[in-house]
């Protein structure tokens, strides 16, 4: 998706932790939350991913300062606050400046009309526009007999593939958000995809890549279907997101049974305040 994004995080206040089964921050714009979606044919909560995700199952993962949250910096790059028609309230800017630290950057997701109130001092250091997807009963989702299981030990291979293969952020614990499948050949992996981020109802199918010298096998499109298996398997609708200028992806996509939903725009804001020095 968003290649070459900076990674979020930094000093800065301690943030409060999101705890499954503890109430979350007081939202004025009340976003959805998991109460509200008794069906996964309810998509709402797609406008607001990563707050769902957030402070739902995702909890575990997340760090927050009153309207802000974001994942542990070794698990994603996102961040999220809540809207209303898109726009976001200066209180909650001020909390993610505190949340992220001052002169640093961060990652985030919405309509355009996101920035309509974004204070003095934060700066706009990427605009991507994306496509959101949803899948349709036409993807047939299916087990793959040579995908493997990755875990903490393909780390390494998998941070290897992403920075030969350029998918999107996935950083040191990105595999702990699901499954990710992988397959290799003669013990090195040449492809991979996964679960990312995971409101209520809906998982995101991600890091889908493939070493160039494996291309046009159809790799990619089997493992997204092996990953859509498992989420479908769990009750819940596999979505995705793709870069807008991508259109080999969402046309391949398209072919396995994906529709565009919504188009957000992916942001790399910066912080206010001194940049902090490159590490």
């Amino acid at each position: 998706m968003a290649n070459g994004l900076p990674r979020t995080g930094g000093a800065g206040p301690e943030p409060a932790r999101y705890r499954a089964g503890v109430t979350t921050p007081p939202d004025p714009f009340d976003p959805p939350g998991p109460a509200d979606l008794l069906s996964t044919e309810d998509t709402q909560v797609l406008d607001h991913v990563a707050w769902a995700a957030l402070t739902g199952p995702h909890a575990r993962f997340a760090e927050g300062v009153g309207l802000a949250a974001r994942y542990h910096p070794e698990v994603s790059p996102f961040a999220a606050v809540p809207t209303r028609s898109g726009r976001v309230e200066p209180a909650a800017w001020a909390d993610l400046a505190r949340l992220t630290g001052p002169g640093l950057p961060v990652l985030l997701s919405g309509l355009p009309e996101m920035l309509d109130t974004l204070p003095a001092g934060w700066q706009v250091e990427t605009r991507l526009p994306g496509v959101q997807m949803v899948a349709t009963a036409a993807l047939p989702g299916e087990p793959d007999p040579e995908a493997i299981r990755l875990g903490a030990d393909d780390v390494e291979d998998m941070l290897d593939l992403v920075a030969r293969t350029q998918p999107g952020p996935f950083l040191p614990r990105t595999v702990e958000l699901g499954t990710y499948l992988g397959v290799r050949r003669h013990g090195k992996l040449v492809a991979m995809a996964g679960e990312r981020v995971h409101p209520p109802g809906w998982t995101e199918i991600s890091a889908v890549c493939t070493d160039p010298a494996a291309r046009g096998q159809g790799l990619a499109g089997r493992l997204v279907r092996a990953v859509a298996h498992g989420i479908r398997a769990r009750g819940e609708v596999p979505f995705l997101h793709a870069a807008a200028e991508n259109t080999g992806a969402v046309r391949l996509y398209e072919a396995l049974g994906f529709t565009v939903r919504r188009r957000p725009t992916f942001f790399v804001l910066c912080t206010p305040g001194p940049r902090a020095p490159v590490a």
